[in-house]
């Protein structure tokens, strides 16, 4: 069993930065982690994805904005999030795949004004 606590979120102006972080446990055997956010109205997306490893992936609105990391020594994964924009507003939501099973966090509200 994993347990992810997200924390981080905020109210921020547009083009301001926010850092979200994610600390896992239960396992210390998670592969890969991930980013995801759900605007009001709208399905969940994923934002950007880290393999143990440090190979990362984005989604192409975030590219060049956000960065995810990971200290696998903490168990905890990142997201942090420059020049925001309004159409960022969503709660963010941390994943982890262990052994075929997906384990969400609680989510973090971010809102971006402009």
């Amino acid at each position: 069993q994993v347990h992810l606590v997200e924390s981080g979120g905020g109210l921020v102006q547009a083009g301001g930065s926010l850092r979200l972080s994610c600390a896992a446990s239960g396992s210390n055997f998670i592969n890969v982690m991930y980013w995801y956010r759900q605007a009001p109205g709208k399905q969940r997306e994923l934002v950007a994805s880290i393999t143990r490893g440090g190979s990362t992936n984005y989604a192409g609105s975030v590219k060049g904005r956000f960065t995810i990391s990971r200290d696998n020594a903490r168990n905890t994964v990142y997201l942090q999030m420059n020049s925001l924009k309004p159409e960022d507003t969503a709660v963010y939501f941390c994943k982890a795949n262990l052994f075929g099973n997906d384990y969400w966090g609680q989510g973090t509200q971010v809102t971006v004004s402009s």
